[in-house]
């Protein structure tokens, strides 16, 4: 018993979601930068496939995830993804810059 919460808090922690959140987002939003929306969306999935097979495990998945130290961890990755994905952004436009002018000649 003690072995499945560590898998299920490990996994928690993997995907770094919580639930609230994966329902009002959609991945498919051009002008989202966040990079969790995927891992979002399969934990969604894999919580909705636990709560109909054992509602008692999804009760306890639900509440390790609002846990305060999950919801500091999510928090934190979701600062440094953040900050990632606007440095990918910067990037990609240097490199869009750098085709024009060097490649292209404009």
């Amino acid at each position: 018993m003690l072995q499945s919460r560590a898998l299920v808090i490990a996994l928690v922690l993997l995907l770094s979601t919580t639930l609230p959140e994966v329902q009002s987002k959609s991945i498919f939003e051009k002008d989202r930068r966040d990079l969790l929306a995927i891992p979002e969306a399969i934990v969604s999935y894999f919580y909705e496939a636990v709560n109909k097979v054992s509602p008692k495990v999804s009760q306890f998945l639900l509440d390790t995830i609002q846990s305060p130290t999950v919801i500091a961890a999510r928090q934190r990755f979701a600062k440094e993804a953040a900050k990632v994905s606007i440095m990918f952004e910067q990037l990609i436009e240097k490199i869009k810059n750098l085709w024009y002018t060097r490649v292209l000649g404009y």
